[in-house]
């Protein structure tokens, strides 16, 4: 072998630079696997004893305690590649394959270059030069046994790991609020205010049925929320803040709270740019799922309702489905319309009519899915009134029952926050009181000590006061909630519970909540007239139909009634006038608001009335400045006149906007105003002439 060795090192080979790659897999193997790394150190003199000089012979280190599985992160081995492809190594030193990859295609991509720039290979075995077949071979050969080795090792380890996970021994990182007993068992977290904030967490989710408003509660009330530090400095430390949505979502789909054992949930892969990713498994794809393995915080029935409800609020547009929390919009049934002619869920449009938005149920299934056309579309407004009518009849007589549910809810819930609140405070105690310890016990001359002792012990009582005032507040704001005069007010909103549900200070959201807790779904059909279905809770059904709501345009239309009024009215009033009169009749606009001058305008130009100046005119009526150029007056003498009665006026417009008639027969008016006869003048309204007495 060392005959054949010397007849394949060349020349050209010893003007090159010798390479030796040393690694190991992992930091525990450098620090106590060290005679793996001394042999690979010891390859050094091998390459002396070929030819090369020590100064030539160039040790690659930097990749020790990283895995061989793939080129990535291997700054080393890059490094080694891109000097063999630039042509500058003679030969590169490595232990054993396994070494230098356990990656088939990167070991073949290093065979590949060591081959075009003529560089030999050398391990433990011999010395290979990738430009000969055989050699070649036989390196390909080793690169596939060591990614063999590397499967058969990965193969025992996941087989013992799943082994023991199948029993349920497997020990895994637990989440917060379940920890690990000497003797390997699980039982609830010691700290009593971790326990309460699970608890409390998962209370509210049962009454509410919305992580977010899981989220709310906890932020309204002020209330912190416990998070265990997994790596890093402080592991193993438990630290309080404010918590967050998807934080809540994490805790209610975990099974371990529901006191199962599980294995994998997740599985690990790698991108197109050798990234890793973590992707989450199907329930139906978990290879172990033990109900009942230890305690937990609540029960699997109570998991597996949280999930479906988790389920239903989802609010992504996915077929068949529609999300069923409550949202913004005063849509009722938002997420529970059936679609009857395809049996879709109907999603809800809104449409600004003048200051308001209206909301339409649409089935949009085929056109977002399939390009195609909407199947229907119904004005919510209408239905929303007819289902409330509904809701009313049947739950009126269940209301009394309802309050006094809503009111054991409420001291359900004063008092798991008060009892949270008082761990906070006995915890935020103990650490004012462990700060007074440390100060008391430190040197009195060791002043930098002192210092920081001191300001922590500072610190430490003004949080303590601080969360004894705010505690001290809420409960005093609770206390209120449960006052005498508070449970009156819900008795007697109980006992008039349709004018709580009419009550326009009623939150639309809250109507929701009402509706999702009776009614499953509604199925509309929309043809001559309107079909509904009313599904209730229980499996209950009910139907009726609906007339079609008429057009927009039959809707703003003004009532005949009320045209022909106005056009009796416009004989002897004014449109202010006539406004006037047609509220004081009871009649209004189609938006319910009472007429101006401005709306009679409106409606008498859209239905072509004759205004009141136009009427004046047919009956003979005139201007000022027309009667005042008749009669060879002042129209300033007109004014006069007609404020004296001599001259008939009638108004049209505001009270100075006025038409004139001469009456009938003769009239004798002084010369005074007149423009030039200064003697009595005798007006003739018959032939408008006028003669000087």
């Amino acid at each position: 072998m060392s005959t054949d060795a010397h007849q394949k090192v060349s020349t050209s080979h010893l003007e090159r630079d010798a390479y030796l790659y040393v690694r190991q897999s992992s930091l525990r193997q450098v620090m106590h696997n060290t005679e793996s790394t001394k042999r690979q150190y010891a390859l050094r003199q091998r390459a002396v004893a070929l030819g090369w000089p020590t100064a030539r012979v160039h040790t690659i280190d930097s990749d020790l305690g990283r895995s061989g599985a793939a080129a990535a992160d291997r700054d080393g081995f890059q490094h080694l590649v891109t000097k063999v492809a630039m042509g500058e190594v003679g030969i590169v030193l490595g232990l054993e394959v396994s070494r230098l990859a356990r990656n088939n295609a990167d070991w073949h991509r290093l065979i590949e270059l060591a081959a075009l720039s003529e560089t030999l290979i050398l391990d433990e075995d011999g010395i290979y030069d990738p430009a000969h077949f055989n050699d070649r071979l036989l390196l390909g050969l080793k690169g596939t046994m060591s990614e063999a080795e590397l499967h058969v090792l990965k193969a025992r380890l996941q087989g013992g790991i799943l082994n023991k996970a199948r029993r349920g021994e497997l020990k895994m990182p637990l989440p917060i609020g379940l920890a690990y007993q000497a003797d390997d068992t699980i039982t609830l977290d010691l700290d009593q205010q971790i326990r309460q904030s699970l608890a409390l967490l998962f209370t509210t989710f049962r009454k509410t049925g919305s992580a977010m408003a899981v989220v709310k509660r906890f932020t309204r009330e002020g209330l912190k929320f416990p998070q265990r530090i997994r790596r890093g400095i402080g592991k193993g430390e438990v630290h309080w803040g404010e918590i967050n949505h998807s934080r809540v979502l994490q805790i209610l789909h975990n099974p371990r709270y529901a006191g199962a054992f599980v294995y994998g949930r997740t599985r690990t892969g790698r991108t197109a740019q050798l990234q890793i990713t973590v992707r989450k498994v199907a329930r139906e794809n978990w290879p172990v799922l033990i109900p009942n393995a230890h305690v937990g915080y609540i029960s699997w029935e109570e998991y597996e309702r949280n999930q479906s409800t988790l389920h239903r609020n989802r609010t992504g547009f996915i077929s068949g489905e529609r999300g069923g929390m409550p949202r913004e919009g005063s849509a009722l049934l938002q997420g529970r319309v059936v679609c009857g002619l395809c049996g879709e869920r109907m999603r809800v449009r809104y449409q600004r009519i003048t200051a308001t938005l209206a909301p339409y149920y649409q089935c949009t299934e085929a056109s977002v899915r399939r390009a195609g056309k909407i199947c229907q579309s119904i004005r919510g407004s209408h239905i929303d009134q007819a289902i409330s009518e509904l809701l009313l009849e049947t739950v009126a007589p269940a209301a009394l029952n309802v309050a006094l549910a809503v009111q054991e809810e409420i001291a359900d819930r004063v008092r798991e926050a008060d009892e949270l609140r008082a761990t906070q405070l006995e915890q935020a105690r103990y650490e004012a009181e462990l700060a007074r310890r440390r100060y008391l016990k430190v040197d009195p001359d060791n002043r930098l000590v002192v210092d920081a002792l001191e300001a922590d012990w500072n610190e430490r009582l003004r949080r303590l006061d601080a969360l004894q005032q705010d505690h001290e507040r809420q409960r005093d704001a609770n206390q209120n909630l449960l006052a005498e005069d508070a449970r009156e007010r819900i008795m007697t909103l109980a006992q008039d519970f349709p004018r709580v549900w009419q009550n326009p200070r009623t939150e639309a959201i809250k109507r929701k909540r009402m509706v999702a807790l009776l009614v499953e779904d509604v199925t509309l059909t929309k043809r001559e007239e309107i079909t509904v279905g009313v599904r209730f809770r229980g499996g209950k059904t009910q139907s009726f139909t609906l007339p079609l709501p008429l057009p927009m345009s039959r809707i703003r239309k003004t009532p005949a009634e009320v045209v022909s009024t106005l056009n009796q009215l416009l004989e002897s009033y004014t449109d202010r006038e006539a406004a006037q009169q047609l509220n004081e009749l009871g009649h209004r606009n189609w938006q319910g608001q009472e007429f101006t001058a401005k709306k009679v305008s409106f409606v008498r130009r859209t239905y072509a009335l004759k205004s009141r100046l136009e009427r004046l005119r047919d009956r003979g009526f005139v201007t000022a400045l027309e009667l005042a150029n008749q009669l060879d007056v002042s129209t300033t003498t007109i004014y006069k006149w007609g404020r004296e009665g001599l001259l008939q006026r009638e108004l049209y417009g505001n009270a100075k906007r006025c038409l004139y008639r001469l009456p009938k027969g003769k009239l004798i008016v002084k010369g005074q105003g007149c423009r030039r006869p200064r003697a009595p003048i005798v007006i003739n309204a018959q032939s408008s002439t006028q003669e000087t007495v």
